[in-house]
């Protein structure tokens, strides 16, 4: 797609793979790809955190973060959401990262006030990282300032439309 810029991609996925990866990440990847979207999908998920998926945070003009019911329970996703959140807050206006949170099957809230299924995960972590409690720390303020971005709430069961959109891009709607 053109106005890309210094971006190789133009969406960066970030998901928790047991939750998503062969239903709705899956279809959103291909819907993303059928019309054109650069877009990266690590169908790897050894939850290794590696340099090369920290570069293609760092080359991709939108991050989608799918925060799903299990999604907290991973220190890898955790982690990836942390870069991801420092590259939008680093980058000016003129060519800044949009990041943009999907609420598969969760609420906003509960996200951002680290309850449910967050709360837990959160809570679970604080015992493996004892001796790095800033990390859970900042995890936390992760999951809640990616809550407070403008997303998308994906209620299962209903049929959704997604408004891909982004600045020089036209305006993509993807049914999943």
């Amino acid at each position: 797609m053109g106005g890309r810029g210094s971006f190789t991609y133009d969406v960066y996925l970030n998901f928790r793979g047991e939750d998503t990866r062969y239903g709705f990440t899956s279809h959103l990847f291909h819907a993303l790809i059928q019309r054109g979207i650069n877009t990266f999908f690590d169908d790897k998920g050894d939850e290794t955190t590696s340099s090369s998926l920290v570069n293609a945070i760092k080359q991709s003009r939108i991050s989608i973060i799918i925060l799903s019911k299990n999604y907290a329970f991973s220190s890898f996703c955790l982690k990836e959401l942390t870069a991801i959140l420092g590259c939008f807050e680093e980058k000016d206006i003129k060519n800044g990262q949009f990041v943009f949170p999907v609420f598969y099957d969760v609420y906003p809230s509960d996200v951002r006030n680290c309850k449910g299924s967050y709360g837990e995960a959160l809570a679970k972590h604080e015992h493996p990282f004892k001796d790095d409690i800033q990390e859970v720390k900042r995890w936390r303020s992760a999951l809640e300032m990616a809550a407070q971005l403008s997303g998308f709430r994906f209620k299962i069961g209903y049929i959704h439309f997604l408004l891909v959109c982004y600045h020089n891009f036209p305006i993509h709607c993807i049914s999943i």
